[in-house]
C-alpha cells in the first residue's frame, strides 16, 4: 500500500510537470494542484502575514482562527452554536471550538465522527446530523448541552446508498432544504462528457428519510455550493465550468435552481454558447437550458456560497452572498483565490465585490477558500484546505455586535417577564398581531403537541427569556437554524411575532412555578 501510494504521488508530479511544460496554452497546468493531488497542504500564515496580505471589505476586519485543520471543507453551526468543519480525506466531522478566552483565537478541535466515507456537505436537524459521502447520505444521531458540547450517539447509518462515485468530482454537498427535504448534489465524471447515470452532473431531492429519490435540476457540471436567498424561496448553486478551452472561456458560474430545469452541461455553457466538443446538432436542448444567474470569471472554481442573515451585518451586506471561489489550475495567469460578495438590486440584478482577497499575490498562493459561514453572532468564518485553516471575519467597529463573538458576552439569564419594559398598549397590540402571525404562518403545526403534521416531531417553544430579547428573537425569526424556514416577514411582524411567543413562556413558567 505504501509503495503505491508513493507511486501515485509521484507520477501525480511528473504528470502536472510535463502538462505545464509540453502542453498548449489551452492545456496549461498552473497553481498549487499538487494539493488537489496529493492532499498536501502549507502551514497558515502567520498573523502578521495576515495583517499585511489580507484585505477585507471597508467595516470588517479578518483574523487565523484555527489551523492544523487538514483537508477543512464545508462548515455549519449546529442548533446551539457550534462549529463543525468535514474532513472529507480524514473521513471525519471536526468540532472547532469558541475563542471563549478572547485571545482571537479558537480554543481547542475535536472529532466529532470518524469512520466516514469522504465526508463534505453535512446539516443539522433537531436531533440528527445528515451527511453527504462518497456514494452515500449518512445520519447519524447527536446531543449537546450547548456550545462547544457537540456529542455523536451511535452510528452513522446509510438511508441512501448507490450514488455514482469515483471519477472526476468525487464530493457531495447536502442540505436540508425550507421544505424539509434533503438536497445533495453529485458532480460530473469528467471535464466534458455524456453521462451513463443520469444522477451525475445534477442535483437530487430526497425524503428526509431517504426515500423518493429525484433528479431536481440537470445540466450542472459540478455544483458544489448551494443556498437559499433569505426573504424567498429562490434556490442559487456554484457550478464549475469545463477546462481546457484556454484562459477566458467557458465562465464559471451562478445558478438560480428551479425543479426540473436544465443548465445546459455538457451541451451549453454561459449565455447559452454551444460547447465545441458536444454543442454541434444541440440546437433545441441548447435553447431549453437556463443561462447563468451571474458569470463568475473562467475557471475561478467558486465552491460554498451563503447568504448573509444577521441582523448584525451592515445593511448593504445583509441579503447578499458570499462565495468562495477557490482558484484556477487551468489559467496561464492564476485567478480566484478570493471571497467575494454578490449584491442583489431591486430588478434582480446581481453584482459583485471583492469581499477578502489577498489568499494571491502575483504567482504566490498562501490559501485557497472553500466554504463561508456565518456564525449565530454575525461573525463569519472561511474555511482553507490549502493552508489547513479557518479565519473569521467580524466587524471592524469594536463596539458593533457582530465585532465580538457570543461567547465573550455576559451569558444572558432568564428574566420574569422579558416585556416587561413595554407599556400595556404596546404590548397588548405586539402579542394580538403576534398571535395572529403564529397562526397564518401555521407554526403550531411544529411547535405545539396535538397540532402537529404527521410524521413531525415536535419542538417545543420554551425557555425564550433564557436566551433571548425581543429584539435578537426577531432576528432569529429572520436567521433560523435548518430545517426551521425563514420567516419572511417585515421587521415590525417579526417583532410582534417575537413579542407573542416571548409573552407565551413567560406565561408557561409562571403557571409552571410552585
Amino acid at each position: 500500500m505504501r509503495k503505491f501510494v508513493i507511486g501515485f504521488v509521484v507520477l501525480g508530479i511528473t504528470l502536472a510537470l510535463a502538462c505545464s511544460l509540453l502542453l498548449p496554452d489551452e492545456l496549461v497546468v498552473k497553481g498549487p494542484i499538487l494539493n488537489s493531488i496529493t492532499g498536501r497542504s502549507i502551514d497558515a500564515p502567520a498573523p502578521e502575514t495576515v495583517g499585511r496580505r489580507f484585505v477585507v471589505a471597508p467595516g470588517y476586519r479578518v483574523e487565523l482562527f484555527a489551523e492544523g485543520i487538514q483537508n477543512a471543507r464545508f462548515m455549519r453551526f449546529s442548533p446551539q452554536g457550534t462549529l463543525i468543519v468535514s474532513q472529507p480525506r480524514l473521513g471525519r466531522l471536526l468540532q472547532v471550538d469558541r475563542d471563549a478566552d478572547g485571545d482571537g483565537r479558537s480554543d481547542g478541535q475535536r472529532v466529532v465522527v470518524e469512520g466516514l466515507d469522504r465526508p463534505h456537505g453535512f446539516d443539522f436537524s433537531t436531533d440528527r446530523i445528515f451527511i453527504g459521502e462518497g456514494g452515500a447520505i449518512a445520519r447519524i444521531g447527536y446531543a449537546e448541552s450547548g456550545p462547544d458540547d457537540l456529542r455523536a450517539a451511535g452510528e452513522p447509518t446509510r438511508i441512501v446508498t448507490g450514488l455514482p462515485e469515483g471519477e472526476n468530482h468525487w464530493t457531495r454537498t447536502l442540505r436540508i432544504g425550507p421544505d424539509g427535504m434533503l438536497y445533495l448534489t453529485i458532480g460530473s465524471s469528467c471535464n466534458v462528457c455524456l453521462e451513463k447515470d443520469p444522477r451525475r452532473a445534477a442535483m437530487m431531492r430526497y425524503a428526509i428519510d431517504g426515500s423518493s429519490e429525484e433528479i431536481y435540476a440537470a445540466g450542472l457540471r459540478n455544483s458544489v455550493g448551494f443556498d437559499w436567498r433569505p426573504g424567498t424561496h429562490e434556490l442559487y448553486a456554484t457550478d464549475n465550468g469545463r477546462d481546457l478551452l484556454g484562459d477566458d472561456i467557458p465562465p464559471c458560474e451562478l445558478n438560480r435552481i428551479e425543479r426540473a430545469a436544465f443548465y445546459g452541461w455538457p451541451f451549453a455553457w454561459g449565455d447559452n454558447q454551444p460547447d465545441p466538443d458536444f454543442g454541434k446538432g444541440q440546437p433545441a436542448r441548447i435553447r431549453a437550458s437556463i443561462p447563468p444567474a451571474h458569470a463568475f470569471g473562467a475557471h475561478q472554481a467558486p465552491l460554498g456560497i451563503t447568504f448573509l442573515r444577521h441582523p448584525a451585518q451592515p445593511a448593504d451586506y445583509r441579503g447578499a452572498a458570499l462565495v468562495a471561489l477557490h482558484g484556477s489550475w487551468n489559467r496561464s495567469e492564476l485567478s480566484g483565490y478570493e471571497v467575494v460578495s454578490l449584491h442583489w438590486d431591486a430588478d434582480g440584478r446581481i453584482s459583485q465585490r471583492d469581499f477578502l482577497t489577498g489568499f494571491l499575490a502575483g504567482d504566490d498562493v498562501i490559501g485557497r477558500p472553500v466554504d463561508v459561514a456565518e456564525g449565530p453572532d454575525g461573525a463569519i468564518y472561511v474555511s482553507d484546505d490549502y493552508a489547513a485553516a479557518i479565519y473569521r471575519i467580524t466587524r471592524s467597529d469594536a463596539s458593533h455586535p457582530a465585532a465580538s463573538l457570543a461567547s465573550d458576552r455576559p451569558t444572558p439569564k432568564i428574566v420574569d417577564d422579558p416585556l416587561a419594559g413595554l407599556d400595556p398598549d404596546t404590548r397588548e397590540a405586539a402579542v394580538e398581531r403576534g398571535t395572529a402571525l403564529f397562526a397564518e404562518k401555521a407554526c403550531a403545526s411544529c411547535h405545539v403537541e396535538g397540532r402537529a403534521m404527521p410524521g413531525v416531531v415536535v419542538k417545543p417553544i420554551e425557555n425564550l427569556a433564557a436566551r433571548y430579547t425581543v429584539e435578537s428573537l426577531a432576528g432569529f425569526l429572520l436567521t433560523p437554524q435548518p430545517p426551521m424556514p425563514v420567516v419572511d416577514l417585515p421587521e415590525p411582524d417579526r417583532i410582534a411575532l417575537a413579542a407573542y411567543l416571548l409573552d407565551q413562556d413567560t406565561k408557561a413558567r409562571r403557571a409552571a412555578a410552585p
